[in-house]
């Protein structure tokens, strides 16, 4: 199963990108202020606490000694003087701060606490002496063991008070601490911000760039003429569309081409089969000329024979409108045009033909032996004194069929075979050439449009006679394609 490709747009990449950015330099922002709030908060209620405890010292050391005085000197009575309400109130705020105070801390209040407990219980024995009306000499006694006690809790507050100080100074340098190493981290994160930034973009300008300069590299590919250069798809979906109508433009241009050519290649292929249609007519009735000839003169074997020739001649030059027939037709073709003009050229021309059978049953392009037999014939031997000999010769080599048509007729100089070869290269094809036969700017026109090679014919002359040869793919019936029409 194909891995499914996930598109990123550019805008995405870049919404993203500062996404990133943002949180990396927010996040540090953050905890440094929740760290300054959360010391600033402890700081805040340790100094309150040590607000309270200094206000409370000043209850416990003065204030409840001095309403103990006063009890004990007859000047107030409990009922008046409160000093119940005052221990109660200290008892309270020492067990509240005690409730806000951490376990390193809390250790004086509790004793601070139990010593109130003690202080209070002085206080009972001042109240129980009063009522007993034990002389104020007693109760002066326990008046000093109040103040003794209101001393010693004075000194547990104060030993809070200092570890208070304590903790609070470790507080700030913990706070200094965490200030430092969150700048440092903020540092450290801008770093890092500014080198994802710098690889993102990168990574961003790299998965934009690449598909911009493949789509150019196709688009100039494509208008230099190679349609079939293609895009590759983009995660890009800004991209995408432009790359899916790039391709599709390319799809287009290319069947659209291919339809061109492939019309261009009939129109040409029924230009040659118009000219071959006019070819035939003439060299029928120069053979119905010798057939009457042979007839007025009662030659009756010979007027059968090329009867017969000229039979199978059109037969196979017909073949049903086939374009492509068996090597044993065309050379039987070959044969009876040969026999025929042999019969009409008896004196000049004598002939031979080499083509083993075990090639009749590979498929050929019709008529390109005859039209070059009939070149040699006509251009060649009978423009000869004494007329030559034409020679037809085929074989397969490395798999192609490889022909040749030799005559040792007159030849032609360096001028008329370079004069030759220029027209066949410019293909234009034409009903005659010189004098008549289909000719060999039309065979090689065919060759190079039905087989589609850019070799046509090969064309070696000098006084003792012309060589033309030509060398075709081996084909056979079912290799040639089914739009080709093909003689059984």
């Amino acid at each position: 199963m194909s891995k499914i490709r996930k598109e990123k747009s550019i805008i995405g990449q870049i919404g993203e990108l500062s996404h990133k950015l943002v949180l990396l330099l927010v996040i540090p922002i953050i905890v440094s202020l929740l760290l300054m709030l959360f010391y600033s908060v402890k700081y805040h209620n340790a100094i309150d606490r040590m607000e309270t405890v200094a206000n409370l010292k000043t209850v416990v050391s003065e204030e409840i000694p001095g309403k103990a005085w006063d009890i004990v000197s007859g000047r107030e009575t409990f009922a008046s003087n409160g000093i119940y309400d005052t221990i109660r109130e200290v008892n309270e705020t020492i067990d509240s701060i005690t409730e806000q105070t951490g376990e390193e801390n809390r250790l004086s209040l509790v004793v601070a606490r139990r010593t109130m407990q003690t202080l209070e219980n002085y206080v009972d024995r001042i109240r129980d002496n009063i009522d007993a009306e034990i002389p104020v000499v007693q109760n002066e006694a326990v008046l000093g063991e109040v103040r003794g006690v209101a001393e010693l809790v004075d000194s547990m507050l104060n030993e809070y008070t200092e570890m208070e100080i304590d903790s609070t100074a470790r507080m700030s340098v913990s706070l200094r601490i965490a200030v430092l190493l969150t700048a440092v981290a903020e540092v450290l994160i801008v770093v890092i911000a500014l080198w994802i930034q710098k690889r993102s973009m990168k990574a961003t300008e790299l998965s934009v760039r690449l598909p911009i300069e493949r789509l150019e590299e196709a688009a100039t590919r494509i208008a230099d003429g190679s349609l079939d250069a293609r895009i590759a798809d983009t995660e890009v979906t800004e991209l995408r569309n432009l790359t899916t109508q790039v391709n599709t433009m390319a799809d287009r241009l290319k069947t659209m081409m291919e339809k061109s050519n492939k019309d261009a290649r009939n129109l040409r292929k029924a230009e040659l089969r118009t000219i071959q249609a006019q070819i035939n007519p003439h060299f029928l009735y120069n053979t119905l000329d010798a057939i009457v000839w042979k007839a007025e003169a009662g030659e009756k074997d010979e007027v059968i024979q090329l009867t017969s020739a000229l039979s199978d001649f059109f037969r196979i030059s017909l073949s049903s409108g086939a374009d492509w027939i068996p090597i044993g037709q065309e050379k039987k073709h070959i044969e009876g045009y040969l026999k025929i003009q042999q019969t009409r050229y008896r004196d000049i021309l004598d002939y031979e033909i080499d083509i083993p059978d075990d090639l009749d049953d590979i498929y050929i392009l019709k008529l390109l032996l005859q039209p070059l037999v009939e070149n040699a014939l006509y251009h060649g031997v009978k423009i000869k004194r004494g007329g030559g000999k034409i020679s037809v010769s085929g074989k397969m080599q490395d798999g192609y069929l490889v022909f040749c048509v030799k005559d040792t007729g007159l030849g032609m100089t360096p001028e008329q075979l370079q004069e030759l070869n220029e027209r066949m290269k410019k293909g234009q094809p034409t009903v005659s050439e010189g004098s008549g036969g289909f000719g060999l700017v039309n065979v090689n026109l065919r060759i190079r449009l039905y087989y589609n090679q850019t070799d046509g014919l090969r064309i070696e002359s000098d006084a003792g006679g012309t060589s033309v040869s030509f060398a075709v793919p081996c084909r056979t019936r079912e290799e040639i394609s089914e739009n080709e029409s093909i003689s059984g």
